[in-house]
């Protein structure tokens, strides 16, 4: 599926709610975007015609590619370079006012036994999939606190929620995103910004094979990142905390919580 779609026909198909800022067009900084979920988030916050789309990702072709395609700006980073944190935050902020959303969906990964992991993957899945995020959010919450209005929407895992074989450092880096979040949003109670976890299974893109492993498991079946997107959409403009896509995987993940020993003999029994 396309996702740029009719991106620009359905403009303000749908009013924003949840912002109501007093700028006409609210801002939405995503990360990841020059392919998969990044790019199907980039192309639904465009087609609504009321968002300032800012993208960044490291292939500067595909991302110029993708913001053209939804009339949104390129800003090419690679967050595996601690330096790039601050200079995207600075970069974004020289082309709107305000930065009302942050989208992480930059993730990268890696699939095989840990004994056999290259150490420079170990740092790269810490970099791209917790690292960044936690520095990018300690950048741009500042200016949403000072505003008392903003949104941070983190692309989790059901591989966090649950733990999954042969992806050990992926997994624990997205359950330590699920934990920054839960303990962020306490700390965020009493203001106007919101945080949410859209926690897919997985997602049709060309992650896994970047990953240097296809997909292979009969379920969850993959969802389209479309579908993805559009439930970032709605996590932001609803306020959404936690989605899971699909939304039976809330079930093993509760489970996993409530009866972990259990859980662990059938994981390992069923694969």
């Amino acid at each position: 599926m396309n996702v740029f779609t009719n991106a620009k026909s359905h403009a303000r198909e749908r009013p924003v709610q949840g912002l109501s800022p007093s700028v006409p067009c609210p801002s939405v900084l995503i990360t990841g975007g020059s392919s998969g979920v990044g790019a199907a988030v980039a192309a639904r916050f465009a087609a609504e015609g009321a968002w300032d789309v800012l993208l960044s990702g490291r292939d500067r072709g595909r991302l110029g590619r993708v913001a053209d395609a939804c009339g949104a700006v390129a800003l090419p980073e690679d967050l595996r370079d601690r330096t790039s944190h601050q200079r995207l935050v600075s970069t974004a902020l020289t082309h709107v006012r305000h930065l009302d959303v942050l989208v992480a969906s930059a993730g990268v990964g890696w699939a095989g036994p840990f004994d056999h992991m290259p150490a420079d993957k170990i740092d790269e899945i810490l970099a791209v999939d917790l690292a960044a995020v936690v520095h990018l959010t300690r950048l741009v919450l500042p200016h949403m606190l000072r505003r008392d209005r903003g949104h941070l929407a983190f692309i989790g895992s059901i591989a966090g929620s649950v733990g999954v074989r042969d992806e050990a450092v992926y997994a624990a880096s997205k359950a330590a995103l699920e934990t920054f979040a839960t303990s962020l949003r306490y700390e965020l109670r009493g203001t106007r910004v919101g945080i949410s976890m859209i926690i897919p299974g997985a997602v049709d893109t060309p992650f896994f094979t970047r990953r240097g492993r296809p997909y292979h498991r009969s379920r969850p079946h993959p969802v389209s990142p479309v579908r993805v997107a559009e439930a970032v959409h709605d996590a932001v403009v609803h306020r959404r905390a936690e989605v899971y896509l699909p939304a039976w995987l809330r079930l093993p993940a509760r489970f996993q919580g409530v009866a972990p020993g259990l859980f662990h003999r059938l994981a390992t029994r069923l694969g």
